[in-house]
């Protein structure tokens, strides 16, 4: 984890990429992830105290913290009878200042709209012939 974090300009470059990679291939999956930052505290003391009308005390720290962005695939090997090739795991991450966050969510948004264009609709009609087939047989047994 000794990994640096890209500035958040080169994440969403990269991120674009990821989406328009995925969309060329015409499979696979783009993970996306966030949580809070957290700096190595064992060395320094605990400060904050439990407030006893206040369920979520903890968080709620002095300064604020960044936010860690992450973005992956999963790496995928090849199968036979596809054109499926080997696929290696491309990883990005970003930590996002407090001060920053709504100009870099509201950037994300969009990054997050443009890479879902490539998706397919789900194919339901299925389970809606196994419906009315069901149905059918049903009210013939009534």
């Amino acid at each position: 984890m000794g990994r640096e974090h890209l500035t958040n300009d080169e994440f969403f470059a990269q991120l674009n990429n990821l989406f328009e990679y995925n969309r060329d291939k015409g499979h696979g999956s783009v993970y996306l992830s966030q949580k809070r930052l957290a700096f190595d505290t064992r060395s320094q003391p605990q400060t904050l105290t439990k407030v006893a009308d206040d369920p979520l005390w903890d968080t709620h720290p002095e300064n604020p913290l960044p936010i860690l962005i992450r973005a992956h695939n999963n790496k995928s090997s090849k199968r036979n009878g596809t054109d499926r090739g080997d696929v290696d795991k491309i990883s990005l991450s970003t930590a996002v200042q407090p001060d920053q966050l709504d100009a870099f969510f509201v950037q994300y948004a969009e990054a997050c709209k443009a890479g879902m264009s490539g998706l397919k609709k789900r194919d339901r009609r299925g389970k809606k012939d196994k419906k009315k087939r069901k149905k059918g047989a049903a009210e013939t047994k009534g």
